[in-house]
């Protein structure tokens, strides 16, 4: 064994037993039987931010990671952190995506100001904190920035106390502290249709767990079907005029974009799921529309009807779940979200700006960067040019994947141990 390679293992196992100290301490300032729930408003346009505390409040149990709680799954677009007041040391860190900040991209941004609801669930602490909360922008720069102080005995944090709305699980891989918990809510299901929902709550379930590496970690997870009635059926279509009112007010042409289903209502989402053990969400939209969403730890919202249910709801849940990016492209309708001097946080896609930090570890020698299509070799790994909505500058792994198409029949390598590697964050 060569020095070198035995410092490099000395150093590792030294970052290692810190990580693991700093979250065993972590866990010391936690009361695990409660969450901390915070409500915030991020509002603004695209020429300045802000971010404002809207509402605490306590829910029962704590379903979040209990491990690594001091370290980031991923960067993602925004950040919070939770740390002992007066410059106390880390508690719990965490990573997310955000509408507001997909929204500041668009042209409707440059022109006028909005407010987006966004709700963040930590472990209730036992000694008062400071939260901060950072929004990037698409060059990964901080764009807004807000600390707080939180003293968890505080009489204004509410207790939720409202019963659990209906729920049902369908797959039990252990108890909630030891699996990661995903909850899926029904969205424009009335009361009499509640028994088509658990089926396609049944059939989600089913579509993840035929996709590696989520076939090999079912005992890793939970997945409960929450049946929130709605006082009409489907949802809304504002461009054929058509506004329902459904439990969590989705529409589609978010952004103006016809397929684009959403939801900009995650306060009354986190009050539905309140009482019920839950980190990640799948919305089930009862229409055959095609379309939905996908949002790094917000959630994911897609249609039941439509044929193609099945691949995108794991499509939309490699976005949500797994912070993977889409690997499609169409330069007409998107403005750059990559840039050339910034490399992407997205563990399957690379503008080359720090590709040593992605899938170069997976490509055999003499693989040509960028790889020239080959429809003769498509297992073929390589450095393949059109992802992130960009033809040009961004580079994905596989010439196809369940993150670019429909379909393809499963997430590429690289896909794959980006999820699994993300699952045992959670779970080890």
């Amino acid at each position: 064994m060569s020095s070198h390679f035995s410092l490099k293992r000395s150093i590792f196992c030294l970052l290692s037993a810190l990580c693991c100290l700093g979250s065993a301490q972590a866990q010391a300032l936690c009361d695990f039987s409660r969450t901390l729930r915070i409500d915030y408003a991020f509002a603004g346009n695209a020429s300045a931010q802000h971010i404002a505390v809207d509402e605490l409040s306590s829910l029962n149990g704590w379903a979040g990671r209990r491990s690594n709680m001091v370290s980031l799954p991923l960067q993602g677009n925004g950040r919070i952190t939770m740390r002992q007041a007066d410059g106390g040391s880390v508690i719990y860190r965490t990573s997310f995506s955000t509408l507001f900040q997909e929204w500041l991209t668009t042209e409707e941004a440059t022109r006028t100001s909005r407010t987006f609801e966004n709700v963040f669930l930590l472990p209730m602490p036992t000694v008062p904190v400071e939260i901060t909360i950072e929004l990037d922008d698409t060059h990964r720069r901080p764009m807004a920035t807000l600390t707080h102080r939180v003293d968890p005995s505080d009489m204004l944090i509410r207790r939720h106390t409202a019963p659990a709305a209906p729920h049902r699980y369908i797959h039990r891989g252990g108890k909630p502290e030891a699996c990661i918990d995903v909850a899926i809510v029904a969205e424009g299901y009335t009361e009499a249709e509640m028994s088509e929902f658990y089926a396609k709550a049944r059939e989600t379930v089913e579509a993840i767990f035929a996709h590696a590496p989520f076939d090999t970690l079912q005992t890793r997870f939970n997945f409960v079907a929450v049946a929130q009635p709605s006082a009409e059926s489907d949802v809304s279509v504002p461009h054929q005029g058509l506004w329902r009112n459904t439990a969590l007010g989705a529409h589609f042409d978010t952004f103006y974009s016809e397929r684009y289903l959403t939801t900009l209502r995650l306060r009354r989402l986190h009050d539905i799921l309140a009482g019920i053990p839950y980190e990640h969400i799948i919305i089930l939209a009862n229409t055959d529309t095609y379309g939905g969403g996908g949002i790094y730890n917000s959630y994911t919202l897609t249609t039941t009807g439509h044929a193609a249910f099945r691949p995108v709801v794991v499509h939309e849940f490699g976005h949500s779940f797994a912070g993977l990016a889409d690997e499609y492209y169409y330069d007409d309708q998107y403005e750059p979200f990559y840039h050339a001097d910034v490399e992407p946080w997205e563990q399957n896609i690379s503008t080359l700006h720090d590709f040593s930090s992605k899938w170069l570890d997976m490509l055999p020698a003499g693989t040509p960067q960028p790889t020239p299509p080959d429809a003769d070799k498509p297992e073929r790994i390589g450095v393949y040019e059109g992802a992130g909505y960009q033809s040009r500058g961004v580079y994905r792994g596989f010439q196809d994947c369940r993150m670019k198409t429909n379909t393809c029949e499963a997430f590429c390598p690289i896909c794959q141990r980006a999820i699994a590697r993300l699952v045992r964050f959670y779970t080890e």
